[in-house]
C-alpha cells in the first residue's frame, strides 16, 4: 500500500537519497525545506512531489507547511525529519547562543515536525509512522559534543515517549542513529584523506556511512515491513556506540 512521506530538511544528502527510495517504491513526497529554489531544483520535475517551503524552527510554519500538503492532496501517514547539524566544541568554548541554535535545529525542529504530523494523524484518525535522525554519540560519551548530543538524547527521549503515547492511535514513532556521514554537514571532517582515514578507524566496521545506508534504515523504518516496530534507536554507525574501543 503506497503511502504520502512528508520529508522535513529535504535538501539534506540523507533527504535526497531517502526521498529517492519513497518514489522508488511508488509513495508519493511532500519535500518540505526552507529553500524553495533548492527544492525546485532537486524535485521540480519529478512526479508525485508536492514542494513546501517550511522554516522548520518555527512551529507556526510547520503546522503551516502540513495544511499546505494537506490542502494539495498529499495527507502525510509517514514523517522523515532530517533537519539538523553539527557542533563540536567543548562546552566552555560554547556560547549560550551557539548552544541554543543547536537545540533549535535539532531538537525543537524535530518537536515541531513530530507534532505536527501525529496531530494529522489523529484528525484524520489514520495510522502513521515517523522516524527521527540522532547521533550515535548520544549512546556514549565523546569528547567535545556536549551540545549535539544532548539535543540528539532530547530527539531519542522524545521518540520513545511519543511511540508510548500514540502507540493505541496506531502512530509509529522510530529513530535513527547514524555515525559520521559522508554528506555536506560533515565535510569539515572529510576534508582530506588523512582525515576520513582517521575517522574511518573510529568505528569497528571501518569506514563512514554513506547517505544511501541512512535512509535505508529510515525507508524500513517508515514502512509496513517494520510494522511492528516502534520506540527503537536503530544505530547505523557501523558498531560506534556499542562495540568499539576508540581507536586513537
Amino acid at each position: 500500500m503506497s503511502s504520502t512521506v512528508f520529508v522535513m530538511g529535504a535538501t539534506s544528502a540523507i533527504a535526497q537519497s531517502l526521498i529517492h527510495l519513497e518514489l522508488q517504491a511508488g509513495n508519493k513526497v511532500v519535500a518540505a525545506g526552507r529553500n524553495m529554489e533548492k527544492l525546485q531544483e532537486l524535485y521540480g520535475s519529478k512526479g508525485n512531489v508536492c514542494l513546501i517551503q517550511v522554516e522548520a524552527t518555527d512551529p507556526e510554519s510547520v503546522k503551516a507547511g502540513f495544511a499546505e500538503a494537506d490542502n494539495a492532496g498529499f495527507h502525510a501517514d509517514a514523517y522523515a525529519h532530517c533537519v539538523g547539524s553539527i557542533l563540536v566544541a567543548p562546552l566552555h568554548r560554547t556560547s549560550d547562543a551557539q548552544f541554543q541554535d543547536v537545540l533549535n535545529l535539532n531538537l525543537m525542529s524535530a518537536v515541531y515536525g513530530l507534532r505536527a504530523f501525529v496531530n494529522g494523524c489523529r484528525e484524520r484518525k489514520s495510522a502513521g509512522s515517523a522516524v527521527l535522525v540522532s547521533t550515535c554519540a548520544t549512546g556514549i560519551g565523546v569528547a567535545n559534543h556536549e551540545a549535539i548530543a544532548a539535543a540528539k538524547a532530547g530527539i531519542e527521549g522524545l521518540a520513545k515517549s511519543a511511540a508510548n503515547t500514540y502507540a493505541p492511535d496506531g502512530i509509529r514513532v522510530n529513530v535513527v542513529a547514524p555515525g559520521l556521514t559522508d554528506s555536506p554537514i560533515a565535510s569539515a571532517f572529510l576534508k582530506s584523506e588523512v582525515m576520513r582515514a582517521a575517522s574511518a578507524k573510529q568505528y569497528p566496521l571501518q569506514g563512514v556511512n554513506t547517505p544511501g545506508e541512512v535512509a535505508q534504515a529510515m525507508h524500513w523504518l517508515l514502512s509496513d515491513q517494520a510494522s511492528r516496530t516502534t520506540g527503537t534507536i536503530l544505530n547505523v554507525d557501523g558498531g560506534f556506540r556499542n562495540t568499539r574501543p576508540l581507536v586513537k
